[in-house]
């Protein structure tokens, strides 16, 4: 673990000099070597347990993949015929019953769409940050990839997708809606590292909403900022929101959890997500 540490602490010292941080590349290499920060591993307490009795309305499913194994997901369908998707990424604690129930909440709570929960760990799930760390650090980005392309697939042509993610997702999320192509009609990132790359972001179809913490160290007001100079370089259209509150506030299972700015944070993106499902 020592040697991780300096490994790290040479990395961001090279970083540093060369003007950069190490979230300026490749947005989910970058989550991977920030989840090899033990600062970042310990400002994630353990997630708590459920102790209400609500019942899941959706269904856990798995679609396939071509020349790979099976997909996973957890999907809430509308009452309804509907074209409109919510794709949902995931913390680094992997598909739980918390991101099941954030999936049936946003059912309920629009009715005209369809909420598909993807798994990018293949069913693993943390309980500890130790093991969330591992299975972050090491996710394959061409497996990642593969997952959401299966679950394009899975939802079919000309749907109207909005993705949406937290910390680990969050970064996701915005991935997602590059290879959505133009399904994309809206990206929201909650405190996600961000894609840097100007000609990648130049490339999206949507527009982004991102939703962020002042108190956050590692996506901080800075790294978001270089977010906002690159997508007005980029002539994507944006939306950024600073809560007060710490990094994954919105997580009901955060003993940190911030009630009040996940409420307010709640609003701005029903909002949104109204506006593009015309709701």
């Amino acid at each position: 673990m020592k040697n991780t540490i300096l490994l790290f602490a040479v990395f961001a010292a090279f970083n540093s000099a060369h003007g950069q941080s190490c979230c300026t590349k490749n947005s989910n290499q970058a989550f991977a070597q920030l989840a090899m920060n033990e600062s970042f591993v310990s400002a994630h307490l353990d997630p708590l347990p459920i102790t209400d009795v609500v019942k899941l309305k959706g269904k856990n499913i798995t679609f396939k993949i071509e020349g790979q194994a099976e997909g996973k997901a957890y999907v809430s369908m509308s009452e309804f015929s509907s074209n409109n998707w919510i794709f949902v990424y995931h913390e680094w604690w992997g598909l739980n019953d918390y991101i099941r129930k954030e999936a049936d909440k946003l059912q309920t709570s629009l009715q005209n769409v369809n909420v598909i929960a993807i798994d990018l760990f293949d069913g693993k799930v943390a309980n500890d940050a130790k093991v969330a760390q591992e299975l972050s650090s090491k996710l394959n980005d061409e497996r990642a990839r593969s997952i959401i392309t299966g679950a394009l697939n899975y939802v079919g042509n000309d749907m109207r997708i909005v993705s949406l993610g937290w910390c680990l997702g969050g970064g996701w999320s915005l991935q997602s809606a590059f290879l959505e192509g133009q399904s994309a009609v809206g990206c929201i990132i909650y405190y996600g590292v961000p894609e840097n790359d100007i000609e990648k972001l130049k490339s999206l179809q949507c527009d982004i909403l991102g939703i962020f913490a002042t108190n956050d160290k590692f996506i901080d007001a800075k790294m978001v900022s270089n977010f906002q100079e690159n997508l007005e370089t980029a002539g994507i259209k944006h939306t950024i929101k600073f809560y007060e509150a710490d990094h994954a506030f919105a997580n009901p299972s955060n003993p940190k959890h911030n009630i009040e700015a996940t409420n307010a944070a709640n609003e701005v993106v029903l909002t949104y997500l109204k506006e593009k499902f015309n709701n």
